[in-house]
């Protein structure tokens, strides 16, 4: 794929990238019409937003020393965004800019082994399982003395997002997922999924492996970047924007908490018993009840499931959107502003 500065981020070349409603409302509020945004393009925005992230933050919070960003007031509505893998804070450079500009406070914290983010103790398991990453969460929050806020994720983030959600909702005004409800269990994994499914896990497999770990410790830049681009076939993300972000995996914990996450999926790798009554109410595929919006891009290449097969997860105030225009899957950075509406909208069924 080439890459070049004059293409940064295909929104660039977007005049009117559309949402279109995936799926009905839930909960007794009545099906809507299809709703169209359009993202304006940031050479016609003379007001654009200064985006920058530069500036990290570091909190103790948990197993933790986290680093983070921070922008808007400090007394403005919070809102934590959390990205995936292998990914990093800079997919919400803009999206930030936009809803700081609103007046919301926006947390984009360094998940566990990424960036600054460091363990307070050298012998704590380098833990990549999905209740681990969702505890971070409520420590991180805890910590700021954020007693709620609106979550928003893509990937790892919107998995944690989507178990924050359901096992603290009381600890959330409100949730956007990138991809619906990523919530899953050991149990559930242990199923084989059709040839063509499981050729897209491709990586998940090679990091069950001794050469897998080797393979990804010693090429972890090359191994993202091919990430990215299958990801987001239609993204011409420039050489800048990827090289941001890969200096977030240069992390002394980022290949062992990758791999453990992989291998636990496939319950090749024990997580920790500190864990095990979450993971059983997980296992059990919990509802999500406070209000949602879950995203999609209509050029996704990552594995993610349709729509229509996650919308009864969602049983408060709730509406689903597919972007068009060639969006794949690191929705807040090819359509920031699209990721920030949506949380913005969110929010507002709190009210």
């Amino acid at each position: 794929m080439e890459h070049n500065t004059k293409n940064t981020g295909r929104r660039r070349l977007l005049t009117a990238a559309t949402f279109t409603l995936g799926t009905a409302l839930l909960g007794g509020i009545n099906p809507l019409k299809a709703q169209n945004m359009t993202q304006t393009p940031e050479h016609n925005n003379t007001n654009k937003i200064p985006a920058s992230l530069d500036h990290i933050k570091q909190i103790k919070a948990g197993l933790l020393d986290v680093g983070y960003a921070e922008a808007g007031p400090v007394n403005g509505a919070p809102v934590i965004l959390l990205h995936g893998w292998p990914y990093d804070i800079h997919s919400y450079t803009e999206a930030s800019a936009l809803l700081a500009a609103k007046g919301y406070r926006v947390i984009v914290p360094y998940l566990r082994g990424y960036g600054t983010t460091r363990f307070l103790d050298a012998g704590t398991l380098r833990n990549g399982q999905q209740a681990a990453l969702a505890v971070d969460v409520i420590d991180l929050m805890d910590a700021l003395k954020i007693k709620k806020a609106t979550i928003g994720g893509f990937d790892w983030g919107a998995r944690t997002a989507d178990i924050v959600s359901a096992l603290w909702p009381e600890r959330v005004t409100a949730l956007v997922s990138v991809s619906g409800y990523l919530i899953g269990s050991q149990a559930a994994n242990k199923a084989p999924l059709p040839p063509k499914a499981e050729l897209s896990w491709w990586y998940q497999f090679y990091f069950a492996t001794e050469r897998g770990r080797l393979g990804y410790e010693a090429n972890r830049s090359e191994f993202a970047k091919l990430i990215w681009q299958t990801a987001s076939p239609q993204w011409h993300f420039s050489d800048a924007e990827f090289a941001q972000s890969a200096a977030a995996f240069d992390n002394p914990d980022h290949v062992a908490i990758v791999i453990h996450n992989y291998r636990w999926r496939l319950g090749l790798a024990e997580g920790e018993a500190r864990y095990d009554s979450l993971e059983k109410k997980l296992a059990a595929g919990p509802v999500i009840i406070v209000p949602a919006i879950t995203l999609e891009g209509d050029a996704n290449g990552a594995p993610h499931p349709a729509p229509s097969v996650y919308a009864g997860k969602f049983t408060g105030k709730y509406k689903h959107y597919t972007l068009t225009g060639g969006i794949g899957h690191n929705f807040p950075q090819e359509a920031p502003k699209a990721f920030a509406d949506a949380i913005v909208e969110a929010a507002g069924y709190a009210k």
